[in-house]
């Protein structure tokens, strides 16, 4: 597939190495915090041999990762326009039937007849830009509208993921996540990062699967980076739809609505901590001073918990899967454990893009569900790094 207007590959082609490990899907549970283990809570201490430590870690497995496609969205074309430069990347039969195998496989048959009042009624259930950015992918796919509608409340269920902020040393603020979903041999394919153009800057930036208007990572920069974790509460589908029929928005346009809206960090948490959802979520949210970072524990109405960074009580660091961090995990489900022992073996003073990475790349955290890896900082905006985890 050849990139088009609007769309490029990166320039660098390299794949950086990092260690993984096959399992199965990462079971639900409810971890505890940073303090998880024997270290102190959040305890950033390296320690004699920390660093062959996390060496040992990464060397259970090997991924591949390569960037994905690149594209500019502009926010001064019409909503219907602004995806279709992104849309010309892809085949379009390919993209067809990968979106209608989603949409098979995940969205209870039920759910087809509550969207098909929405799909009449688009723009009285579904705001702008989301709607007119539906409509026009819909026209120019070929699909119908309910498809369009049903491929991106798809996305918002079953994500499982992992979410770091961490505060290093010198007070820079790192934001790290792995998206771990089903129907890896599509997503992989579709995985793009893109840039919301307005007045030839960039208002904000983030990676998604092409056919989804929402982002669940995306950085608005100099400013914050946002993740999204799932949070299941039981019946998904039936609250989500009911929310959604109630006017409720969609976690990820959430999170792309503040990205282009909330003026700094504070903003962007009273913002994402506020706003009625349609699903429970996990919202990690990354600042550019020390301490701006922060987990909210989202109900559909409001928050359940706010999760700040305390690095003056050594905890530097905030490591959320798809649990609350209060309650203790069961034995089968060791990612938020992995993740802290990675960290600790890292320690506050070693932190940075590349042993981010690493952390991330350290099994269970790191699986065959992981479709991509996203480091990332507001403060310096262009290290914005997404890869694509591909097994070897």
């Amino acid at each position: 597939l050849s990139p088009a207007a609007g769309c490029e590959r990166p320039c660098s082609s390299q794949s950086p190495r990092a260690g993984g490990g096959r399992s199965a899907p990462p079971p639900r549970a409810a971890p505890r915090g940073p303090g998880a283990g024997p270290s102190a809570p959040g305890s950033g201490a390296m320690g004699a041999g920390g660093g062959c430590g996390l060496l040992l870690l990464l060397l259970c497995g090997a991924a591949a990762a390569a960037p994905p496609p690149r594209c500019s969205v502009s926010l001064e074309q019409e909503p219907q326009q602004r995806w279709l430069p992104a849309l010309r990347l892809f085949d379009r039969a390919f993209l067809r039937a990968a979106l209608a195998r989603v949409i098979d496989e995940t969205v209870p048959k039920w759910v087809h007849a509550a969207i098909r009042p929405v799909a009449e009624e688009l723009e009285s259930f579904i705001p702008q830009p989301f709607a007119g950015e539906i409509l026009g992918m819909c026209k120019a796919l070929g699909i119908s509208v309910g498809d369009g509608i049903l491929i991106n409340l798809a996305y918002e269920f079953s994500a499982f993921c992992t979410s770091i902020v961490a505060q290093d040393s010198k007070g820079n603020i790192y934001h790290g996540r792995n998206m771990d979903y089903t129907f890896g041999d599509i997503l992989r394919k579709i995985t793009i990062d893109v840039q919301f153009m307005k007045n030839g800057q960039v208002a904000y930036k983030g990676t998604t699967f092409m056919g989804y208007v929402g982002l669940w990572t995306g950085q608005s920069p100099h400013k914050f980076t946002i993740s999204g974790d799932e949070r299941d509460k039981g019946r998904w589908w039936e609250n989500a739809i009911a929310a959604f029929l109630s006017r409720n928005v969609p976690v990820s346009w959430l999170v792309r609505d503040t990205l282009g809206k909330a003026a700094d960090f504070q903003a962007a948490v009273l913002k994402l901590a506020a706003t009625p959802i349609i699903a429970d979520v996990y919202y990690i949210v990354a600042g550019t001073s020390p301490k701006e970072g922060v987990v909210i524990t989202r109900n559909r109405r409001g928050p359940a918990d706010i999760w700040p960074l305390e690095p003056t009580a050594g905890a530097w660091f905030r490591v959320e899967t798809n649990y609350d961090h209060w309650v203790a995990p069961p034995p089968f489900d060791n990612r938020r454990t992995a993740a802290i022992k990675a960290l600790n073996a890292t320690g506050w003073e070693n932190i940075n893009f590349e042993t981010l990475f690493q952390v991330l790349s350290v099994r269970p955290v790191l699986n065959n569900y992981t479709i991509y890896t996203t480091v990332m900082s507001a403060a310096v905006p262009d290290k914005y790094m997404t890869r694509i985890r591909t097994w070897e």
